[in-house]
């Protein structure tokens, strides 16, 4: 699990200060179009597994 959170936190660390150099620049730049586009997919695949389990879990019930 460190290894997972040091990956995050260093990628979060290349966003935020991609963010402000974009700022000073006023442009957005590749590495935050990919960083985005990395959190949003991250963001997709949460909801698609919580969505599974949850509809596995309610088909599991017995009901009668």
């Amino acid at each position: 699990m460190t290894s997972i959170k040091s990956v995050w936190q260093y990628y979060w660390i290349r966003f935020t200060a991609s963010a402000q150099k974009d700022n000073e620049q006023g442009e957005v730049s590749a590495t935050t179009v990919v960083m985005a586009a990395a959190l949003i997919a991250l963001a997709i695949a949460v909801g698609a597994t919580i969505t599974s389990r949850v509809t596995d879990k309610a088909n599991s019930l017995d009901l009668g």
